[in-house]
């Protein structure tokens, strides 16, 4: 399960990552027509969106299979390496900028998704839509749902008409939060498919399909905003920030559907606190310096090219004088001293 649910997050890393750079380069094309930033859909029109459509139906596949093999907290993390594909594609395809800060910040992403699917905790065990049900009527998870609707409401119809196209995070906030629902309801399809292949009568369970046409609604709203916010924004700045707000949403999810953190010693908390961290100082290493020119003149003098030597010749010196050998006061300044000291 661990090999299968690792194989299958990153092949999803790799279409939703790519995904992004062919739905903005389908939204670049549409040449003055009503756009979706302002509430128009004729990209549906552009094959390329429709192509960047079919990568991310294929990657959220892969990880609608993933999440079924694997805790939530391992597939998640993941995702940062489809931050890594959408910015090194679109510094390809879109002509967006990835300089040296952005690289490092690429770096950092694959440590700390690293060190937190080692310390991933492991989740509480859910074989059966009987136990999926019982978790689903939890308190906790009951207020934190009625808290992401509630919010996500006030961030469409309030805060989305006021600051949606000035305020990056208003629609990417929806995502996130509307996503943080879906990863659990592909965790419940996940479990019925098992037991529909197993031989059981799922089919006449209703959990399945409300839990299905939830996750319909729930993917819904995600590509629409998702659409208005590549259309209003870059590639590069909306992809870093969904990520880090979808899976802090999602880790806060399954930590209260699931009890993950309950069994979790405190090197594996400290590891996977740390890991989402050096993920968060990756990401914003990899968007907020994106328009930053990292040129060889700013390196030292010992690190630029066609400098050999640390300091200029001393045969240079009649154009490079030392300042030991320079007056302290100009030939004015010291013309006027010395009129002063002689009245």
């Amino acid at each position: 399960g661990f090999v299968a649910g690792l194989g299958l997050a990153l092949a999803s890393s790799a279409f939703i990552g790519g995904s992004f750079v062919l739905k903005k380069k389908g939204l670049l094309r549409l040449c003055g027509r009503a756009r979706a930033g302002q509430g128009g859909h004729a990209y549906l029109r552009e094959w390329l969106w429709w192509a960047g459509l079919l990568c991310m139906g294929v990657g959220e596949a892969a990880n609608f299979a993933a999440y079924a093999f694997a805790p939530a907290t391992l597939v998640t993390p993941l995702g940062a390496l489809s931050v890594l594909v959408s910015a090194v594609l679109s510094s390809i395809f879109l002509n967006e900028q990835l300089n040296v800060h952005g690289k490092i910040g690429c770096i950092l992403s694959i440590l700390g998704s690293t060190v937190m699917v080692i310390h991933a905790p492991q989740e509480e065990e859910v074989s059966s839509l009987e136990s999926m049900a019982e978790k689903l009527k939890d308190p906790g998870f009951i207020v934190f749902a009625v808290c992401v609707l509630v919010s996500s409401l006030l961030l469409i119809f309030v805060a989305g008409p006021r600051y949606g196209q000035s305020n990056v995070l208003v629609y990417v906030l929806v995502c996130s939060a509307i996503g943080s629902l879906s990863v659990s309801c592909v965790k419940g399809l996940g479990i019925a498919l098992k037991e529909l292949f197993s031989g059981k009568p799922v089919l006449k369970e209703p959990l399945g399909w409300v839990l299905l046409v939830c996750l319909v609604i729930c993917i819904s709203i995600q590509i629409n905003y998702l659409n208005k916010a590549l259309d209003i924004f870059s590639t590069s700045v909306v992809t870093p920030i969904y990520y880090v707000l979808f899976t802090t949403a999602v880790m806060m999810c399954s930590a209260i559907l699931f009890k993950e953190w309950q069994h979790m010693v405190l090197d594996n908390i400290i590891g996977s606190i740390s890991g989402f961290l050096t993920i968060v100082s990756g990401i914003f290493l990899l968007h907020a310096f994106r328009d930053m020119p990292f040129t060889p003149s700013l390196l030292p003098l010992f690190l630029q090219p066609g400098r050999a030597e640390p300091h200029p010749p001393w045969s240079s010196a009649d154009r490079h004088q030392s300042c030991q050998h320079q007056p302290l006061l100009p030939s004015e300044d010291k013309g006027s001293q010395s009129a002063e000291e002689e009245e």
